[in-house]
């Protein structure tokens, strides 16, 4: 207990050091200004291919881990973004609407750096480059999750039609489907932690700061939703601005949540290699 104590002590008084709670502040903006731009990209990525329909099923799974207080305002927002949207315009624009998206993932990127405390000597065209590889690849990971979830209730009734011995699974099924976001939303802390920054701790050594990432995320999300629920009056004191405030709010909280899991891993490290030079190995 003494050791994990230290740990924790460790990973809050860097995550005060590195200006992780400032870092948090740019990461949840970027990423909120990110968001649109991200989403109307897989809307013109949609159309190119003919399944207009699952851009909003993409924001439903980018929405799906947020509370519904939260989620509700913007996802309509982005509901008639993406059901108005010009397709010459987006022809146009599609190139900045990317480059915008991947503004999100150089946040990220500082932020880890800054918790791994490694210097990034990359040059920004290669930074850049994997910036808009992280959106496009996110954006094409995202319609296939969105297809899957668009077919496989299309297949699950077929098979139940057929095979009615399967029709008392169906809400094991839906619970599956759920999990689909689950393991979007760990896959993209994985990839974030290891190809972002410019150093870290080896594979084997990410997962704590992971898990306690995602087990932080959902609590943080059970939480300010009920916070939501019962307490806040946002719109009493920022009128229109209130849904916008709100997302915000939540964004911080899941910024600094990611920022602290990038700190706990680089606290295991330094206190492992601590131990390690004090036995003389």
């Amino acid at each position: 207990m003494r050791r994990y104590w230290t740990v924790l002590v460790d990973a809050v008084d860097h995550l005060s050091n590195d200006d992780g709670f400032a870092l948090a502040s740019h990461v949840s903006l970027t990423a909120l200004m990110s968001v649109f731009p991200f989403l109307i990209f897989v809307g013109a990525l949609a159309g190119f291919i003919g399944e207009a329909g699952l851009a909003d099923q993409v924001a439903a799974l980018l929405f799906e881990t947020w509370p519904d207080d939260v989620a509700e305002p913007i996802a309509n927002d982005v509901r008639q973004v993406l059901t108005n949207q010009s397709t010459g315009l987006l022809t146009v624009s599609v190139l900045i609407m990317i480059y915008l998206a991947s503004n999100g993932v150089e946040a990220v990127r500082t932020a880890l750096n800054r918790a791994y405390r490694v210097p990034d000597t990359r040059s920004f065209i290669h930074l850049r480059l994997q910036s808009v590889g992280f959106v496009i690849l996110g954006a094409i990971a995202s319609l296939t999750l969105a297809f899957v979830g668009v077919l496989g209730p299309t297949l699950f009734n077929w098979a139940a039609e057929h095979f009615p011995n399967l029709a008392p699974y169906q809400t094991i099924f839906d619970y599956a489907r759920f999990g689909v976001t689950g393991v979007m939303v760990i896959f993209v802390l994985v990839s974030a932690h290891v190809w972002l920054p410019a150093g870290r701790p080896p594979l084997r050594r990410l997962w704590p700061g992971i898990a306690v990432t995602v087990v932080l995320w959902s609590v943080a999300a059970w939480g300010f939703g009920f916070y939501l629920q019962r307490f806040a009056h946002y719109a009493t004191y920022y009128a229109g601005l209130a849904s916008v405030f709100t997302a915000l709010v939540f964004m911080y909280l899941v910024a600094l949540i990611m920022i602290f899991g990038a700190e706990l891993n680089a606290s295991l490290a330094r206190i492992g290699h601590r131990r390690m030079a004090s036995r003389g190995m």
